[in-house]
């Protein structure tokens, strides 16, 4: 009957002491976690950036441009104009007069007067069977042959060519009269004929149109050029 008293007591003292051991072990754990959490750091209040004003804002409508290559915006195509060739008018030429004399004359002033004597004016012979006195297409008077549309001798003097226009020079001796003579080519086809020249009283230039009948046109121009002569201002007849 002792034993089992004292049986008891034991497994009463071995039960207590394993029931009191998880009590001790948590209550430092207990105590620890406050003074071991810090607190969560704050940016204090003045340190703050200063929040900046709204930006101006237009009240312009904003527009917009297509991104270039967008399928969407129709590109418009280039149109190359083609170069033609535009026929000059055809100059209107006064009816022949009735008993017209043989030879009819044509005064004008020289279109080089830094090289001519002051006060004279040239002077050319023409049949009127085959020309008539006209003014070309520019204002300026002209000879127009009656029997070679478009044959037309005008005053001209030098100047610049396009770069599709070539010139043959040459010499033509016309009596005391030496004509320097231009053959203006434009793609290869002759357009005109220039001459210059002059009997040292004046010098001045000639421009001969040609389109058909070639030859004979500047056969009959070269007719009336050489008879190139300066005449007194007061002695020229007045131009149409």
């Amino acid at each position: 009957m002792i034993q089992r008293i004292i049986l008891v007591l034991i497994l009463a003292l071995v039960i207590t002491a394993c029931g009191a051991a998880p009590a001790a072990t948590q209550a430092p754990a207990a105590t620890e976690a406050p003074a071991t959490e810090e607190p969560a750091a704050t940016e204090p209040a003045a340190t703050e950036a200063p929040t900046e004003p709204p930006a101006f804002q237009s009240l312009e409508t904003p527009t917009t441009e297509p991104p270039a290559g967008d399928a969407s915006t129709p590109v418009p195509a280039q149109v190359i104009p083609t170069l033609t060739d535009t026929p000059l008018p055809t100059l209107e030429l006064p009816t022949e007069a009735v008993n017209a004399p043989a030879r009819m004359v044509w005064d004008g002033t020289p279109t080089y007067l830094g090289e001519s004597a002051p006060g004279y004016s040239f002077r050319v012979t023409y049949d009127p069977d085959l020309w008539a006195l006209t003014t070309d297409q520019f204002g300026f008077p002209a000879l127009g042959h009656r029997d070679i549309s478009a044959c037309v001798i005008s005053v001209t003097s030098g100047r610049g060519l396009p770069g599709n226009m070539a010139v043959e020079h040459d010499v033509l001796y016309a009596g005391d009269i030496t004509f320097d003579v231009g053959n203006v080519y434009e793609n290869g086809v002759l357009k005109f004929v220039t001459y210059t020249g002059g009997d040292g009283t004046i010098i001045t230039g000639f421009g001969v149109t040609v389109e058909e009948e070639i030859d004979e046109c500047l056969e009959d121009a070269v007719t009336v050029l050489s008879t190139l002569t300066s005449v007194p201002v007061s002695q020229a007849t007045p131009q149409p």
